[in-house]
């Protein structure tokens, strides 16, 4: 299924050159698309809205500066009832005003996006997390934690601080104009010549910036994938004293998100550069001109210094629109990667409560059962596959590697569905059971365990969340694993660490089957549990495991025979077909048969070792 850990993502087609998270050119019906992220600022639209009031509010005071400024000018020549102290003191106190206006902008602006982006996050994992196991090996871990953090930080960002300041100078462009054609609509049209070359450049300069910035984005998703499998892998890396290899595969990602950066920064830079051009330019442009108009009679000096004021903060806004522009543009990327995760189809909906079943037997049948992995259509894994399993029996799968046994587990607890046939539990067919409560039925002990960071209690509490201590110790003692937690300083409440690593193989084993244990499934899925255990180990697990079987419904998976020798019935399959069934004993004398050559082969190998 999945491609080696170097390709570009596991599971993809060998041929697709093809991301789902590719940049792609944005069209108007894709642009509404992304704005469907905003909608999470709803529940605090009131927030928002009285944010927007102080964003008015700044907007307003700051926009009274220039005309402040001209009347002190009127002043000086003559022409004003008002002395310079009370313009000065009105001046001052709009300044505070300004001040107090702006931060209350802020603060609520930033509660908004604080608990709208917490929202984002909430959604995005919790639809990851209810995707089926077909989407997620289809995707690598760190790509899709990319999404949650550095896609949503983009979205955060612009939601805090660029649309309030989007806004703000839209404002003061609006208001501004308005303001300086009532003082000079001459000299207001000479100004508003340089518009349509503004607005040509940024569509030419905002299309590609939008898509340099997405490029970005994903290159960025790439460069954590390999941070993440690294650290997760690290004995790996240091066992093969890859370190170097792995710092110069990061180092190069990081090259390729720095590339793109810069490339999109350039456009930025250029886009904001002529912007400031053509701006200050034009303001050049209007002092030239309006000091013609002074001196014909058309304009007062103080006019003039109110204009060119204005005009400077217009040129402002615009030079800002250009930066906060391009912002909104490379955010635009990150939101439309969020929304193709959000718009998949989760395989539970976390907001309706599924009912139980109240009554399971355990009752298993397979009926011409056959599966092609969606990524490899063209290789067909099980070829009409029947057995039945009555409720409390014990049957064992076995055969080489790659003959289907771990699929045939993986459709009864509906990781995939069959293409034909299908699956009965008690007589219904699982697809018309809910997903959750069909797994609820079931436990799994895989042959690599893997356990959480937290504590013993938290990992062995993850088979039934809730349950009391007393219950965690009773299962811990069933699974023969209270002797090495009563062993820890700590007891139940010590660390594990990531993934397990500060217990034994055979200690993780344990943990796992005391969390089965305290779950209590109907059926139980035994997955080479015991494959890689030393001797001892595996008595204490396998003991364990007796303990768990007792009364359910049990399917085993094994490689090594000689655990499987109590089940009720072995299936032997080979290349998705099963070709032998029986007990041990009976398929033990079937001449030159499969099952019959692996335990020979199996004893070679073991004799082999001992003469080692």
């Amino acid at each position: 299924m999945a491609k080696s850990r170097f390709g570009r993502r596991g599971g993809d087609d060998e041929n697709s050159t093809e991301s789902p998270f590719a940049v792609k050119k944005l069209s108007w019906s894709g642009l509404k698309k992304t704005l469907q992220i905003f909608r999470y600022t709803l529940p605090y639209k009131t927030y928002f809205i009285v944010g927007f009031i102080f964003l008015i509010l700044s907007t307003g005071t700051s926009l009274a500066f220039p005309k402040l400024v001209g009347s002190i000018i009127e002043v000086i020549e003559g022409k004003s009832p008002y002395t310079i102290n009370q313009i000065t003191g009105v001046l001052i106190a709009i300044l505070v005003f300004q001040a107090v206006f702006s931060f209350l902008r802020i603060y609520l602006f930033s509660r908004v996006s604080e608990w709208a982006m917490a929202d984002v996050r909430r959604d995005v994992y919790s639809k990851i997390i209810t995707l089926p196991i077909g989407f997620l090996e289809q995707r690598r871990v760190g790509e899709l934690t990319s999404r949650i953090t550095s896609d949503v930080t983009q979205l955060q960002d612009v939601l805090s601080f660029t649309i309030a300041e989007f806004f703000r100078q839209i404002a003061t462009l609006v208001v501004g104009i308005t303001l300086i054609s009532l003082t000079s609509w001459k000299l207001t049209l000479f100004m508003l010549a340089t518009f349509p070359i503004m607005v040509v450049a940024a569509m030419f300069f905002g299309r590609y910036i939008r898509r340099l910035s997405k490029k970005a984005q994903d290159e960025l998703a790439a460069a954590n994938v390999i941070a993440e499998e690294t650290l997760q892998s690290v004995q790996v890396v240091k066992a093969f004293t890859n370190e170097r290899l792995e710092v110069q595969r990061y180092r190069t990602a990081l090259d390729r998100v720095v590339a793109n950066a810069l490339k999109a920064a350039t456009f930025r830079g250029g886009f904001v550069s002529f912007i400031i051009f053509a701006l200050f330019g034009g303001i050049v442009g209007v002092i030239w001109y309006g000091a013609n108009l002074v001196q014909s009679g058309d304009l007062t000096i103080a006019d003039l210094f109110t204009f060119v004021l204005y005009t400077t903060f217009i040129g402002g806004a615009m030079g800002g629109l250009g930066d906060m522009y391009a912002q909104i543009n490379k955010t635009i990327g990150a939101s439309e990667r969020l929304v193709e995760i959000l718009g998949e189809t989760s395989e539970v909906d976390l907001n309706v409560e599924e009912k139980t079943i109240a009554t399971v037997e355990g009752n298993i049948a397979y009926e011409n059962v056959q599966f092609t992995y969606p990524s490899r259509p063209d290789v067909e894994v099980l070829k009409g596959i029947s057995f039945d399993v009555a409720a409390g029996e014990k049957i064992a799968l076995v055969g080489y590697s790659g003959a289907g046994k771990s699929t045939i587990v993986q459709l009864l607890m509906r990781f995939y569905n069959p293409q034909g046939g299908k699956i009965l539990v008690d007589g219904v067919d699982i697809a018309s059971y809910p997903l959750s409560a069909l797994r609820s039925m079931m436990a799994i002990v895989p042959q690599e365990v893997m356990l959480f960071g937290g504590t013993i209690q938290e990992n062995i509490a993850y088979g039934r969340p809730g349950a009391s201590e007393s219950e965690v110790r009773e299962a811990a003692r069933k699974a023969n694993a209270l002797q090495f937690i009563d062993s820890f300083p700590e007891g139940l409440q010590t660390i594990v660490g990531e993934r397990g690593v500060k217990l034994s193989g055979g200690q993780r084993q344990r943990v796992a089957i005391a969390r089965a244990i305290l779950k209590d499934p109907k059926i139980l899925i035994l997955d080479e549990a015991t494959s890689s255990l030393d001797a001892e180990s595996e008595q204490l697990v396998q003991a364990a495991l007796d303990e768990l079987m007792k009364n359910r419904t049990t399917i085993v998976i094994a490689h090594r025979l000689a655990t499987i020798r109590k089940v009720d019935t072995i299936y032997v399959i080979r290349e998705g077909q099963i070709v032998e069934s029986g007990s041990h004993n009976q398929l033990a004398l079937i001449d030159n048969g499969l099952y019959a050559n692996l335990i020979k082969l199996q004893f070679e190998t073991a004799s082999l070792v001992d003469n080692g």
